[in-house]
């Protein structure tokens, strides 16, 4: 009788009952992310933190950008990019101050989940809480604005479509941009956890690696108000570039950014 041979995948080893190990790790990413949802879900800080942060931004923008009684269209990608990066930024913060307080971080490493399936369990929560920001501050933006409807010139030609006339690639700019920040944004606040200026640190540090995702999706977001489909595809397919680039990066580092 053959003695079975253990096998090992890339993300653990499979186990005694014939479970992958690729499943095994994105189940305990799965417990993870859960984790870090439940915890917001009962006491509901970061999110609600972030959307109200969000709609204060948008809405100063507003009334800051008035043209002739009517606001400015031209300067809505920018300002949607900006409410949902400083609202990232401040969700990203408590969030990995949660694990600071208590030690449960430690915790975390010393339990049995890899330290990939803690990474990636901690970035999936934060795209979560992004995403849900972002949600909530398009259709926002679209009213204050005035570009959910198509805008035409004097000679009745098409000036500007309507933010949502491309619903996918809509989609598609935001959750990209969402898993970029959250990717990105778990790594360095990993780093930064133990300093204690990290709170100052935090967006000195992670900006400057974010501009190039941000120039794309503020770009995305322009051009696809132009109605340019061709230029929206390309920028997004950068932005899946930089997404897949950074989470190997963070993959390859996490583990050594929380143990030292």
């Amino acid at each position: 009788m053959q003695t079975p041979i253990d096998t090992a995948g890339p993300c653990g080893a499979e186990t005694a009952r014939g479970t992958p190990g690729a499943v095994s790790f994105w189940r305990e990413v799965a417990t993870l992310a859960w984790k870090d949802l439940r915890v917001e879900i009962r006491s509901r800080e970061i999110v609600y933190t972030m959307i109200f942060f969000a709609a204060m931004v948008v809405l100063v923008f507003s009334f800051a950008f008035i043209r002739q009684g009517k606001a400015v269209g031209e300067v809505v990608p920018g300002i949607l990019w900006v409410a949902v990066l400083f609202a990232g930024t401040l969700g990203l913060s408590r969030a990995f101050g949660r694990e600071r307080e208590s030690d449960t971080m430690r915790g975390l490493l010393l339990s049995p989940s890899s330290r990939t399936a803690i990474f990636m369990g901690k970035a999936i929560a934060i795209f979560l809480f992004v995403i849900t920001v972002a949600v909530i501050v398009v259709p926002m933006i679209g009213f204050l604005f005035g570009v959910l409807e198509p805008a035409y010139n004097a000679n009745g030609g098409l000036e500007r479509v309507g933010l949502f006339d491309h619903p996918e690639q809509l989609a598609l700019s935001l959750i990209l941009g969402s898993i970029g920040f959250a990717v990105v944004g778990s790594v360095f606040a990993a780093m930064l956890m133990r300093a204690k200026s990290r709170d100052v640190l935090l967006p000195v540090v992670l900006y400057p690696i974010l501009v190039p995702l941000l120039i794309a999706a503020t770009k995305s977001t322009f051009s696809l108000l132009e109605g340019d489909t061709a230029e929206v595809w390309f920028l997004l397919e950068f932005m899946a570039v930089y997404d897949a680039v950074f989470i190997v990066i963070g993959l390859w580092v996490f583990e050594s950014l929380v143990i030292e």
